[in-house]
């Protein structure tokens, strides 16, 4: 019977285990794809200590533990040599027919992760300590929650392709954001009635900014989104019906191509009602409304209803600059100061009155074309004690 083998403190080595003349330990085995592979360690056992000098690290045994169960799980070993970034990349390449906002976020992504270290990391050799201090990098460095959210929302899924395709065995990024990084986003809230009719009043009034009148009066008391609202065409108005056709969005991209893409979600395909002021609004758009030499056609659509000085249609970019230098000669004028007011608080706006106004969910779901029930009713935790008071009001009453 041949003789075990041990090592220099007289333990039996097993197979493939081996000592070298340094201390050292090693283990060879054989990975999924038959090549000979070693890993090494300066103690044996778990209970082993460190040489003096030596970092601390896994002992043999503890790896070879995981390399039996990767081979055993299939795992490819080393994560397949891929870096995050290669893996993020990999991820996006399977992601076909994206609208082009969605393609312009997955670009920005890979142009943080081409600068960041981390994204050079191997897969396989990034932790959930790693993940979580990249991010906290990521704050610190200046970005926002926002942005931190949408990266997150990229690199995430991909590690867990990683997963899926045996790569890696668990996701590092299986955490809650809000519980690494501080949420130092501005919450867009809806503005009162009074501040409402306060803005919509100034409009009215000033020489320059009350041309942009009826156009934001409409925003404010239909829920449009910005893009459905800067795509709608004459077409789409219907006086008699006394209602708005919602299926289609206008976007312009960064090379300043003019594209027609459908409404955010299915849900987004709605008639939304008219009162007899929005109504009254269009018709002035309408009979105001210059027509240009030539008629812009972008993608079959034309007759656009808001359209620019070089007579292409007016995006979202067009009003959200008239609302930012209203807001700020309305702020610079009147001691009481407006919150921020963008297009979307706009819609914001309109959801909450709403809701305040007694519209059942559901209605308001279908009117604002939200796909989830859910977002129509996180409007309704925005009411305060006074709206309560109404409503407890008028059911007592009834």
């Amino acid at each position: 019977m041949s003789e075990k083998r041990r090592d220099n403190r007289n333990r039996i080595l097993r197979n493939g285990e081996s000592q070298r003349q340094d201390g050292r330990y090693a283990y060879k085995y054989k990975d999924l794809n038959g090549e000979i592979k070693f890993v090494y360690s300066w103690r044996l056992d778990k209970n082993d200590r460190a040489p003096a000098g030596k970092a601390r690290e896994l002992s043999l045994r503890e790896k070879e533990k995981q390399i039996q169960q990767d081979l055993f799980n299939q795992i490819v070993p080393n994560g397949g040599n891929m870096t995050v970034l290669e893996l993020v990349e990999k991820y996006l390449s399977l992601k076909v027919n994206v609208r082009h906002n969605t393609q312009a976020n997955y670009n920005f992504v890979k142009g943080i992760l081409k600068k960041e270290a981390f994204g050079s990391m191997r897969i396989d050799k990034v932790k959930l300590s790693d993940a979580k201090a990249w991010l906290i990098k990521l704050q610190k460095d200046g970005r926002g929650y926002s942005t931190i959210h949408s990266v997150r929302g990229v690199v995430r899924p991909a590690f867990e392709m990683a997963v899926n395709d045996d790569l890696i065995r668990k996701n590092p990024f299986g955490f809650e954001l809000a519980t690494v990084v501080v949420n130092d986003s501005v919450t867009r809230e809806a503005i009162t009635r009074a501040q409402e009719r306060a803005f919509l009043k100034f409009i009215q009034e000033d020489n320059c900014y009350r041309k942009y009148y009826d156009g934001i009066y409409i925003l404010f008391n239909t829920g449009l989104r910005i893009s459905e609202f800067c795509g709608l065409t004459i077409a789409d108005i219907d006086f008699k019906k006394k209602r708005i056709r919602v299926d289609h969005q206008l976007q312009r991209k960064r090379d300043m191509e003019y594209i027609i893409e459908d409404t955010k979600t299915k849900s987004g395909e709605r008639y939304v009602p008219m009162s007899q002021q929005v109504m009254d609004c269009f018709r002035r758009i309408m009979d105001n409304r210059n027509a240009p030499k030539q008629e812009p056609i972008i993608d079959g659509y034309t007759g656009f209803l808001f359209l620019d000085k070089n007579g292409m249609p007016m995006v979202a970019l067009h009003w959200e600059h008239y609302f930012k230098h209203i807001l700020n000669k309305y702020n610079s004028i009147y001691k009481v100061q407006l919150p921020k007011i963008t297009p979307h608080v706009c819609r914001h706006t309109f959801c909450s009155n709403m809701a305040k106004s007694g519209m059942s969910p559901k209605t308001l779901q279908y009117i604002m074309g939200h796909s989830d029930i859910s977002v129509t009713l996180n409007t309704y935790t925005h009411l305060n004690f006074d709206d309560a008071k109404v409503e407890f009001d008028r059911v007592m009453e009834a």
